[in-house]
């Protein structure tokens, strides 16, 4: 039994190690791709090398190799391919930040305007800031149960920081979402986003019991008890106030998705679903009637090209008709990267709108790639919650994907007119130290839930590297026997022939195997309300 037990820990570590050497080989090419990228939109721009390439080259690179690093040490168990993607797109990022900027420079140069500064060097800045706390949480959080500890700390500070926009004088573009400081300005709703998702796991895994339980049926359609429904409609309430207040259609529209997600993920139970839709819809048509800025995001999409009636509403740009446009003039193939006009859709080219560039420089098949690098990042996200054995975790993992998923839907949705404008920055891609702080804590939350997942999978005898805490440890049993007598063997020798009538319940791994009858299920194996959070190690085991 030891030898065997020690040849699978040999043959995980292993297979984490080629996971690990797979993840290198990924960022290289990422590295790569991200690079060529660079060249030949300056070679379309300019006609020459872009300047400074090797520098940026070996920025990108080192930056990738020091992530590298922190994960083959401290998540060896890690999924091999979210940190890649991430670094993708955050480097091919820059690369349109830099198309776009030389483009708006040259247009906007005579006018005077801010639109002629650059964005990239500051985005660039930040991939530094953002790489540097993803890499902090890795090295120094040992466990995802770390967060859970804090989970209504964390919904306190979410809800001031949701609030606090609101407070804040003067608005962007229509919508309250930024916080301005001796200067300074950032977007807490990014924040929020992660916040939130941390405290619903907590709570839901705590509530899960009460919340799962069946109520009255109606037209075919169990719904759930009235009572029960309270903290559904907290959330509702919630997020129509931040729509209401600070006019932000897509932080509402997150905020309430990813609850309903991790609803129905935690109680199986297609009500919630149903319910949370209709919630959703009934109070976003309410409010998209009764405030002007939220009737006219919603105008300009059921009517993009009222724009150039001579008589049209003003709250209509002409912002979603350029968008059109641009996505129309891509193709198939696109123009080629810097050989197209994104620059004329304003303001928001390097933000929301920067999948425009995308479409027009690159067309069907650049966009089709770009959502599938986003579908991929989802994907890990969701394998990483199915190789979870904690609920906490589980619903985690399913809530930061969901999370990406749903911000990714309402930007690309929006620009594309699939629905209204959100205003929302494209993660990784566009423009914004917020966004891309907030997109790389959840990429290494990622990381430490698979590393977790990971763990459990390749060397299940590997301890957990953070004690279970206390309001879900499993309850001592009641029932002591007596220690087992001193034998020849000791009484924790893996070789030690087995005697029931010595076995102590309080051990949580006995030692040797463990005698059953065909088809009994294994009182100690991990099941949903009972995970196997990890076991205190075996001084006897090699």
């Amino acid at each position: 039994m030891t030898r065997v037990r020690t040849t699978a820990r040999g043959d995980g570590r292993r297979l984490a190690a080629r996971h690990r050497n797979i993840e290198l080989g990924l960022l290289a090419l990422a590295v790569a791709v991200c690079l060529a990228g660079h060249i030949d939109a300056d070679l379309a721009l300019t006609g020459r090398m872009p300047p400074g390439l090797l520098v940026h080259g070996l920025s990108l690179g080192a930056l990738a190799g020091a992530a590298h690093l922190a994960v083959r040490r401290f998540a060896p168990y890690a999924d091999p391919l979210i940190l890649p993607l991430g670094v993708f797109l955050t480097g091919f990022g820059l690369v349109l930040l830099d198309r776009l900027d030389f483009s708006y420079k040259a247009a906007h140069a005579a006018k005077g305007d801010y639109q002629k500064l650059p964005a990239a060097p500051s985005q660039l800045m930040w991939v530094f800031i953002s790489v540097a706390a993803a890499l902090a949480l890795i090295v120094f959080v040992k466990h995802h149960r770390f967060f859970q500890r804090y989970v209504y700390l964390l919904m306190a500070g979410a809800l001031i920081l949701l609030a606090a926009p609101v407070l804040s004088p003067g608005d962007s573009f229509g919508a309250k979402r930024w916080i301005r400081l001796f200067g300074l300005s950032f977007e807490p709703d990014e924040f929020v986003k992660v916040a939130i998702t941390i405290f619903f796991a907590g709570y839901l895994m705590a509530s899960r019991d009460a919340l799962a339980l069946a109520g009255r049926k109606v037209w075919g359609l169990t719904l759930p008890r009235g009572r029960h429904a309270g903290p559904v409609l907290a959330i509702w309430v919630v997020s129509l106030l931040v729509l209401i207040f600070e006019r932000d259609l897509g932080t509402s529209l997150i905020f309430f998705g990813v609850f309903i997600v991790m609803l129905y993920v935690a109680t199986e139970r297609t009500s919630w679903v149903v319910l949370g839709l209709l919630m959703a819809v009934g109070g976003a048509a309410v409010v998209g009637t009764v405030e002007p800025h939220v009737h006219g995001r919603v105008e300009a999409w059921l009517h993009p090209l009222d724009y150039y009636k001579p008589v049209h509403d003003m709250a209509i740009s002409e912002q979603p008709a350029e968008a059109l446009f641009s996505l129309g003039t891509g193709g198939m193939t696109g123009t080629g990267l810097g050989s197209g006009r994104p620059w004329l859709i304003g303001f928001a080219g390097r933000s929301d709108f920067i999948f425009t560039t995308i479409g027009e420089e690159l067309g069907l098949a650049g966009v089709t790639a770009i959502l599938l690098v986003y579908v991929l990042l989802v994907q890990r996200g969701l394998r990483t919650a199915i190789g979870l054995t904690d609920p906490f975790g589980k619903l985690l993992a399913t809530g930061l994907s969901a999370a990406l998923a749903l911000q990714v839907f309402v930007v690309v949705g929006g620009v594309s007119g699939l629905v209204p404008l959100t205003g929302k920055a494209l993660p990784f891609l566009a423009a914004g130290g917020s966004s891309l702080l907030a997109n790389w804590l959840m990429v290494a939350l990622l990381i430490k839930l698979s590393d977790s997942s990971g763990r459990t999978a390749l060397d299940p005898a590997q301890p957990s590297p953070e004690p279970l805490p206390a309001q879900a440890r499993p309850a001592e049993p009641s029932v002591r026997t007596a220690p087992s007598a001193p034998g020849p063997y000791g009484p924790t020798d893996p070789d030690a022939p087995h005697d029931p009538s010595a076995q102590r319940p309080t051990d949580p791994t006995p030692a040797g195997p463990l005698p059953s009858t065909p088809g009994a299920a294994d009182p100690s194996a991990p099941t949903e309300l009972r995970p196997a959070y990890g076991h205190p190690p075996n001084p006897s085991a090699p």
